[in-house]
């Protein structure tokens, strides 16, 4: 079993009428996609996070039900659950103003984490609860306890909005690198953290800090990914977009998902991947990803949906 960690929200898409705003709410949150969706890739998985007990958290935890991820690690109480404003850029990709102070998913404490037994191989952490606290510290306790023995992703997901200080979300990436061994970012992220660094360089300096696999996506130019003594770059899809939301979480489900169906759930084994075998897992993710540009909102694919263009790559 996968354990994700992280933040669950609802996004609001605001649609213009003639007397006022409506709004079309989704759930989301980086780490509630992505837990999602490694269900609907067929793999098992669970989640960490604190939860509301009010309407729109009941929503959450009944739609987490519904997918069949494990919720016995929810930490549940009165709080308000954040709310996530999208705004949709002429070629769909998000603007999010969020609504979350003294939230539930930002509430959790050191005494919340839970004992984890040997069904867990992995463990997931992203987005804003690396900064908002005191979440943010919590989860850096967890990642620190855990590594080396589960298998730690991490995808950065950068949200200035929730929290400004770039300095910050810099000590706190690299805290977190230290103890992963699966990173994912985007080139996006790059560029708002180390503007005019080059994502290769700061691929292999995450690699010396203790990463074994980086890998930066790089929207319609493609993904690059480092591993040990291998380099790779894989194109990406070109399908008409709808929106963006939700496709970097939906790569790193089926990131996660591949490894898995490949047997690398250990560090030992993800260091020996060769070139063939990564390239066809960033395919597998990259499919997953273009499959949810083509939908409103992060409504990730299913397993079956990739099997026909992704059975000779897994």
């Amino acid at each position: 079993m996968f354990l994700v960690c992280g933040e669950a929200l609802w996004d609001l898409f605001a649609c213009e009428g003639e007397t006022g705003l409506t709004f079309d709410a989704r759930v989301g949150g980086s780490p509630f996609n992505v837990v999602t969706g490694l269900k609907r890739l067929g793999q098992d998985a669970a989640f960490l996070a604190g939860l509301s007990t009010d309407p729109l958290g009941v929503r959450l935890r009944e739609t987490l039900e519904r997918e069949k991820v494990d919720t016995r690690y929810l930490r549940c109480s009165s709080r308000p659950t954040t709310l996530s404003l999208v705004d949709l850029n002429p070629d769909g990709s998000p603007a999010y103003t969020f609504y979350g102070a003294d939230a539930a998913d930002r509430a959790l404490e050191p005494q919340d984490l839970p004992e984890l037994d040997d069904s867990v191989w992995g463990i997931h952490f992203g987005s804003f609860s690396l900064v908002a606290e005191p979440v943010a510290s919590t989860l850096l306790a967890f990642a620190r306890r855990e590594a080396g023995r589960r298998l730690i992703t991490l995808d950065p997901n950068v949200r200035l909005n929730v929290e400004t200080d770039r300095d910050l979300w810099r000590k706190r990436i690299d805290a977190f690198i230290r103890h992963s061994d699966v990173v994912k970012v985007s080139e996006e992220d790059l560029e708002l953290l180390y503007p005019g660094e080059c994502p290769s360089g700061i691929a292999a300096r995450w690699r010396a800090a203790g990463a074994g696999l980086v890998i930066v996506t790089r929207g319609r130019d493609g993904v690059h990914a480092y591993g040990c003594g291998v380099v790779v770059e894989v194109e990406t899809r070109r399908v008409p977009v709808v929106d963006t939301v939700g496709a970097g979480d939906s790569f790193q489900a089926a990131l996660i998902a591949g490894l898995a169906e490949r047997g690398m759930k250990t560090r030992a084994t993800l260091d020996e991947i060769d070139s063939d075998g990564l390239a066809n897992i960033v395919s597998f993710a990259v499919e997953a990803a273009a499959i949810t540009c083509t939908r409103r909102g992060a409504d990730l694919p299913r397993r079956a949906e990739l099997a026909d263009v992704c059975k000779e790559n897994i």
